[in-house]
């Protein structure tokens, strides 16, 4: 072999080199970007805030624990989660922090949050995208409503990763509830329609002598998905223009079956939270959010101290007669603070191993909240995957989680719109009929007091007067309050 071909050789082989070379540095340079810096010598530490207590912050804490000793230091990231107590501190902590207030903490890396939060901070410049994060594929594995929801800004990218969701549900005291209809022959039947909850509701107030059968948290959720199962989606977003359809023909609906209820006597509101009613008999049934079935009381506690078990019994949301079945999505998402590429990277790590069918589905059992992936959004799925860890869930969770995923899978899901000022707006909402309905109650009860100790209900009797003035307070307090609501909506969401 001549030098020349021997030149050629050596030459070919050095440029091969040279290619082989330049493929491993480019293979590490996409892996370094891939990684995006992540050394598990040297841990990036991630900040969360979230809202869960009890049994699902311990839940939570144990997940996070899970993963630090796991993939987060096969990867090199530390987790730190931190409950603010409630949703609503945990927003005014999250704004004290945004607004750099005197005294506030750092912003947390992640943070748990509702959509009008989020769309908040996100218009200050302050919130990530996730987009850059997930493939399509993999957000092709959640429950498309859960994702939309937090596609809310123009460009409709990503600023909410859903972790656990919740809906509502009719809770009911199945112990009572079977004394009575055993003595009355009434069934589940009637307890599909807000109609039916009320033609119940009376019937049990007569039977249990002048006791109330139901009540409700969230008044909120009742009204927005009342309007809009009856034709008219009370905030609208058309082309990011923001509009009000409050109908008022639907409003009187909506007033006439839960105010008349009230005042009469048949629902009523005492604690903070229905559970609280439930717990010391003053009702029977009430609507709930599905992730709250763990303070379902096992006990009814009498005034006398007395006490006996009761069961739990769930069934799906009611309905306006002949409407469409709709029901509330909600539980906050994860949103994610504009930061270091390494941290927000890290971060979405953290919430992709949490939203994994696997941990998800544990994390489900063990709150009461439902998973956000389609394949884990399936009672037998998820029993399954439990059954084989050898999990056995508490039987209040089991009982709820089993309706509660059959209902999101048979309603229309509804949530919440990031418009302007949508706090207040829900707060507007949330107070405004069930305060009046309170105050009329008292005052109703006042006169009709008035009106025996006169003796003044001789002839027609007592029950014909209070039919009447109840329905005079009604037309006379709905006009009222419908006139209210229609202008402090307007001037709190559109300005004017």
């Amino acid at each position: 072999m001549d030098i020349t071909m021997k030149k050629c050789i050596a030459s070919k082989r050095i440029l091969v080199l040279i290619l082989l070379l330049c493929m491993s540095l480019t293979a590490c340079s996409k892996n370094g970007s891939k990684e995006y810096g992540l050394n598990p010598e040297s841990p990036v530490t991630i900040t969360v805030w979230h809202y869960y207590n009890g049994a699902q912050k311990t839940a939570f804490d144990n997940l996070v624990k899970e993963f630090n000793e796991t993939t987060g230091r096969e990867k090199g990231i530390a987790v730190e989660a931190l409950s603010q107590g409630s949703v609503n501190n945990l927003i005014d902590m999250i704004k004290s922090s945004a607004l750099k207030r005197v005294g506030a903490d750092k912003m947390p890396d992640l943070f748990a949050s509702y959509v009008d939060t989020a769309k908040e901070l996100d218009d200050m410049g302050l919130i990530a995208s996730f987009d850059e994060y997930f493939s399509e594929e993999e957000l092709s594995g959640f429950v498309d409503s859960y994702i939309n929801e937090g596609r809310f800004d123009k460009n409709k990218s990503l600023k909410i990763i859903p972790i656990v969701k919740s809906t509502e549900v009719l809770m009911i005291n199945k112990t009572d509830w079977d004394k009575f209809c055993l003595a009355t022959g009434e069934s589940e039947i009637k307890l599909s329609t807000w109609e039916g909850i009320a033609e119940i509701s009376k019937k049990y107030y007569d039977y249990s002598g002048g006791k109330a059968f139901f009540s409700r948290d969230v008044m909120a959720n009742y009204i927005l998905i009342g309007s809009y199962q009856l034709g008219h989606e009370l905030f609208k977003i058309d082309n990011d223009i923001v509009s009000i359809d409050l109908n008022k023909e639907v409003m009187r609906k909506i007033w006439d079956n839960f105010y008349l209820p009230f005042v009469n006597g048949y629902y009523s509101k005492y604690g903070k939270f229905a559970s609280d009613d439930a717990k010391t008999g003053d009702i029977i049934a009430f609507i709930g959010s599905s992730s709250g079935s763990t303070y379902f009381p096992t006990n009814v506690i009498l005034e006398d101290e007395k006490e006996y078990p009761i069961e739990l019994l769930v069934l799906p949301l009611p309905n306006f007669a002949g409407a469409r079945k709709i029901a509330v999505q909600q539980g906050a998402g994860f949103v994610m603070t504009k930061s270091t590429k390494i941290k927000e990277y890290a971060g979405t790590l953290f919430l992709k191993w949490l939203t994994g069918d696997e941990k998800n589905s544990q994390f489900s059992f063990d709150t009461s909240y439902m998973p956000v992936k389609t394949n884990a959004n399936d009672y037998d799925f998820i029993t399954k995957i439990l059954k084989d860890k050898n999990i056995e869930p508490e039987i209040n969770v089991k009982k709820t989680l089993e309706v509660s995923l059959k209902q999101v899978n048979n309603y229309e899901l509804y949530t919440s719109k990031a418009i302007k000022n949508g706090t207040q707006a829900r707060k507007l909402l949330e107070d405004s009929l069930l305060k009046r309905a309170i105050e009329d109650k008292k005052k109703i009860e006042e006169e009709l007091a008035s009106i025996k100790k006169k003796g003044e209900d001789i002839k027609e009797g007592i029950v014909n007067d209070a039919e009447s003035i109840i329905l005079r307070y009604s037309d006379i307090s709905f006009e009222s309050w419908y006139k209210g609501l229609e202008k402090e909506l307007s001037y709190l969401v559109l300005g004017h």
